[in-house]
C-alpha cells in the first residue's frame, strides 16, 4: 500500500515539475525532454533513481491527457505556443472541387428544401374519361416471318456434300501434305 501511495505522489510531484520546467526553459517553444530532465535534476536534488523512465512516462501521460502538445520534439503547453498548435490539427479539406468564391454582390440562392423527387419512371397520368384504346390490328403478311429463316432439312439432303471428291475418292481435312 505505502508503495502505490509513493507512485501516485511522485506523479503529481512530476507533473508539477515539468510544467514548472517547461515554463522556465523557455516560455515561446517549450522544451525538449533532455532540457526539461537537466532543469528538474538541477532543482531537485533527490530524485529517484529511475528518473528518467518516471520523466518519459509521466510526458507520456500529459501528452495524451492533453496537458501538454508534443511537436517537432518539443513539449509545450497547448496555449503557449499558437504556432505549434496550429500545425497539430490541420484544417480538414472536403471531397470534390470546392466551390467558387463569391462576390458580395452575388444573391445567396436558398436550396430547394421540399420532399425529394422519388427514384424511377413516373408512372402513365390514366385519363378515367378517355375511351379505352383499341386493340391493334395485325397487318397483312407476305407470307414471310421475321428475322432469319429456319433450316429446312429438305434442303440439305439435296446439297452434295462438299468432302466427296469426283473421282469418288474421299479426301482428309484440312491442307494436304506436301511431298518431297
Amino acid at each position: 500500500m505505502a508503495f502505490a501511495d509513493l507512485s501516485t505522489n511522485s506523479e503529481v510531484d512530476y507533473n508539477q515539475m515539468i510544467m514548472e520546467a517547461i515554463e522556465e526553459v523557455n516560455s515561446n517553444q517549450g522544451a525538449n525532454i533532455t532540457e526539461i530532465s537537466n532543469y528538474i535534476e538541477s532543482n531537485y536534488p533527490d530524485l529517484p533513481p529511475a528518473h528518467s523512465s518516471i520523466l518519459s512516462t509521466t510526458l507520456d501521460k500529459l501528452r495524451i491527457s492533453g496537458h501538454l502538445i508534443f511537436s517537432d520534439n518539443i513539449f509545450s503547453k497547448p496555449d503557449s505556443n499558437p504556432i505549434l498548435n496550429s500545425n497539430l490539427t490541420p484544417a480538414k479539406r472536403g471531397r470534390g472541387r470546392p466551390p467558387k468564391p463569391r462576390s458580395e454582390s452575388d444573391p445567396i440562392i436558398p436550396a430547394y428544401t421540399g420532399s425529394p423527387r422519388p427514384r424511377g419512371r413516373p408512372p402513365k397520368v390514366v385519363d378515367p374519361f378517355a375511351l379505352p384504346p383499341q386493340p391493334k390490328v395485325k397487318p397483312t403478311s407476305s407470307g414471310r416471318g421475321r428475322g432469319r429463316p429456319r433450316k429446312d432439312p429438305l434442303s440439305v439432303a439435296v446439297r452434295v456434300p462438299v468432302s466427296v471428291s469426283v473421282s469418288g475418292v474421299k479426301r482428309g481435312r484440312g491442307r494436304p501434305r506436301k511431298n518431297t
